[in-house]
């Protein structure tokens, strides 16, 4: 039976920082890796290259037209909510089993609240959503051909690849001196956003 797949890896953005090059509207650009194919990935989860390079194939169209556009945080759907797109993907290619990708950051709520984070230094996690079945393989669940790629999404970094409920641990493990302080940056950051035109949602 299909269910919804999501996997998730630290995103190093190149440059380290959020600017290095713009879109043809202005938009800052990001680039990095968005999958490994070929490896168990911290859900214990197998993906073959060919399933992936189908994937990519596929996905290509979305790229091409300017609509592989993706959510800041995962929801539980396979649909794309646009109220909460944060950034659109602009260039795909293969690097050895990596999947490369130039992310374009939109100026939507969302989006700022993503560059900020990429601008304060705030690391991230990026993170594919799809739908598909699973057959265990001795210590492997290897993911069904019936996998179809639904999009990217950036959520917030787990200490584990793949984890995404494991934000305690990000805390257990992180190299920042006071992650307390960390929090509370972003906080801060995504209040002075929020609050930008004078006015404060109710929370």
């Amino acid at each position: 039976m299909k269910q919804i797949l999501i996997e998730t890896q630290t995103f190093t953005a190149k440059p380290a920082k959020l600017v290095e090059g713009k879109s043809s509207t202005g938009n800052p650009l990001v680039e990095g890796i968005l999958a490994t194919a070929e490896v168990k990935n911290g859900n214990g989860r197998y993906y073959s290259k060919d399933l992936w390079e189908r994937e990519i194939n596929k996905y290509m169209d979305s790229v091409k037209q300017n609509r592989a556009l993706g959510e800041l945080d995962h929801p539980d759907s396979s649909i794309i909510n646009l109220k909460n797109v944060s950034h659109n993907i602009k260039k795909l290619w293969w690097d050895n089993d990596n999947v490369m990708g130039v992310i374009e950051i939109l100026p939507t709520p969302s989006g700022n609240i993503l560059a900020a984070l990429f601008q304060n230094g705030i690391p991230v996690g990026v993170s594919s959503r799809g739908m598909g079945s699973l057959k265990q393989m001795g210590e492997l669940m290897e993911v069904q051909d019936d996998f179809e790629l639904l999009c990217w999404d950036f959520v917030s970094t787990p200490s584990n690849p793949g984890s995404y409920m494991k934000k305690a641990g990000m805390m257990n493990e992180s190299k920042l001196p006071n992650q307390n302080n960390q929090y509370q940056k972003v906080n801060s950051i995504i209040t002075d956003i929020l609050c930008a035109n004078g006015t404060c949602p109710i929370f």
